[in-house]
């Protein structure tokens, strides 16, 4: 376990040492996206991961209410050619929960997460609390949900991300905002002085050299006129082993250490976290939207 430096706070932000673990970096690649909703006036938490092994694409879905408490779980395990479509009902609060996917035609990129092609839908007595994808007519023909608007947000994303100096994601900062091409540049090989540099739809927002004595720290930047505070562990790309990866973490707060150093020492590729409430907690208190990326280096 490593921790980042004291100037987060009394505890410091802790993030678990991957480096340690024989797991391969094909069996890490995932994409955690946790949605906030309201199922009967209470608040719920839905947990998408999409997942990408030698076997192929996999999608688990899970719902948790205010207490961490799981009220449902979704696994469709890797496919190659079999359960790209179908649905799956259960009961929670009382009520008839439905969730639909169909993923027969869905196109990916690089990692897990399908680009388009597709859809997902979690619908709630007949009405949909979330809908993911592109193909909204063909979800709502299949699901007949209600054409009520999802109340579902976004607060909080999760991601393993490969390279071999520069590492891309896509991020959405604030509700109904832009989507962002976000991408962190560091070449730490056969560099006496490595630095780093973080830019957001190729502008450059941070840049932080003399790396190997800020091998930890943060930052904040603005997008969309939004304060986002930057942390990052590069400690395992400059001194760690091979197999060692680091750790971002972009949050739309300026009390983000709060929430991590709360965490327990946990392995960052169990899944999920124990998450749930303090992501509750964190919306409550206006923390907004996180999203934490373990970067990876390719040899």
């Amino acid at each position: 376990m490593r921790d980042f430096p004291s100037c987060f706070g009394e505890n410091g932000v802790q993030v678990a040492d991957s480096s340690s673990s024989n797991t391969s970096k094909n069996a890490q690649n995932w994409v955690t996206c946790v949605y906030q909703c309201r199922i009967r006036g209470r608040s719920c938490l839905i947990t998408i991961t999409w997942s990408k092994n030698l076997m192929g694409q996999g999608l688990s879905i899970g719902m948790d209410d205010s207490a961490n408490q799981c009220l449902c779980k979704v696994d469709i395990k890797p496919w190659l050619f079999s359960k790209r479509k179908g649905s799956k009902s259960l009961e929670a609060y009382s009520c008839k929960i439905d969730i639909y996917w169909d993923l027969s035609s869905a196109k990916f990129g690089f990692g897990p997460e399908p680009l388009e092609g597709f859809y997902v839908g979690v619908v709630v007595d007949g009405q949909m609390v979330l809908l993911l994808g592109d193909m909204t007519k063909e979800a709502f023909k299949k699901t007949s949900a209600s054409l009520i608007p999802s109340n579902a947000v976004l607060v909080s994303k999760r991601e393993h991300v490969f390279g071999k100096k520069v590492f891309s994601t896509r991020a959405q900062f604030c509700d109904n905002g832009p989507i962002h091409d976000l991408v962190i540049e560091c070449d730490t090989i056969g560099i006496s002085d490595p630095f780093l540099v973080v830019r957001v739809d190729c502008k450059t927002v941070m840049q932080v050299k003399r790396l190997r004595w800020k091998f930890r720290g943060n930052h904040t930047i603005l997008v969309d006129g939004l304060a986002v505070e930057v942390l990052w562990d590069v400690h395992n790309w400059l001194f760690g082993t091979s197999v060692g990866n680091a750790v971002f973490m972009f949050k739309t707060c300026l009390s983000a250490e709060k929430l991590w150093s709360s965490q327990p020492h946990t392995d960052p590729n169990v899944l999920p976290w124990s998450f749930s409430q303090r992501v509750l907690d964190s919306k409550s208190q206006n923390l907004g939207f996180s999203l934490i990326l373990y970067a990876w280096k390719n040899e």
